[in-house]
């Protein structure tokens, strides 16, 4: 048995027919005697449109205020998602980043994770759940809710698997891996089977869009792999592994 934490962006939950086809897949990956952590961010441009709400109320609005208004996002996609797990046949439990044992700094908009206590994560996973937590936010020693800046999400799923001791952490995105350029601008660009961090890092650094960098840092710092691929497709994706590690040793590779 594995311990996976599969994490989808708001392009895989996009909609409701989207969340009912994570829902699936989270589900197939369970059957498959495997405990699943899933953390989600906000379904589609919801981020963007809560910005845009409160901008057009007042154009500076308090930090504070905008890092509540801004959780909202992944709170309502993981409620979905759990939603659809159990219309799937699953019992699953949503978990919101402070729920989840997040723990950051100060700084809203752009928080650090200090650390991850996910206590309740691991009860739900020990009672054959699947946990679902909100990606992007924590709360900080004040008892505010803190947001991690673009990107968050990835971070937030690596912390959580590092924090779980997962076996692997997934990242599912709308593109079928890290390929030499944008596959979308670049026809004849070609997806990287497997990589190391340096070289992902480096990529990232340059402008890569496809894994934020303090998610791979993260990674990097405690030998996490990644295994970044597609939600709307079947296709093998890339591996971010440690030197040593052989590819094929990890789980759910289908």
């Amino acid at each position: 048995m594995a311990l996976i934490v599969q994490k989808y962006g708001g392009s895989s939950v996009a909609d409701t027919e989207s969340i009912k086809r994570v829902a699936k897949r989270v589900v197939e990956t369970e059957k498959k005697g495997n405990k699943v952590a899933v953390v989600v961010s906000a379904m589609g441009d919801t981020t963007d449109d809560l910005i845009d709400q409160a901008l057009s109320i007042d154009s500076n609005p308090p930090e504070r205020e905008m890092d509540m208004l801004m959780t909202a996002g992944e709170r309502i996609s993981m409620s979905l998602l759990a939603v659809a797990i159990h219309a799937e046949g699953s019992r699953a439990h949503s978990f919101t980043g402070q729920q989840a044992g997040f723990f950051t700094d100060a700084r809203y908009g752009a928080a650090h994770i200090k650390a991850v206590r996910p206590d309740r994560v691991k009860n739900a996973l020990s009672l054959g759940d699947i946990a679902i937590v909100a990606g992007f936010q924590g709360i900080n020693a004040k008892g505010d809710a803190t947001t991690l800046g673009r990107g968050g999400s990835d971070t937030s799923a690596v912390a959580l698997a590092v924090a779980l001791g997962a076996d692997i952490c997934e990242i599912y995105t709308d593109v079928d891996g890290i390929f030499t350029a944008d596959p979308r601008i670049v026809p004849s660009a070609r997806r990287i089977p497997s990589i190391d961090y340096e070289s992902i890092l480096e990529m990232a650094s340059c402008g890569s869009k496809v894994l934020a960098l303090r998610c791979v840092e993260y990674a990097q710092r405690f030998n996490m792999p990644l295994h970044v691929r597609s939600s709307f497709s079947r296709r093998p994706g890339t591996l971010v592994v440690p030197d040593g590690i052989d590819p094929r040793t990890l789980p759910n590779l289908d």
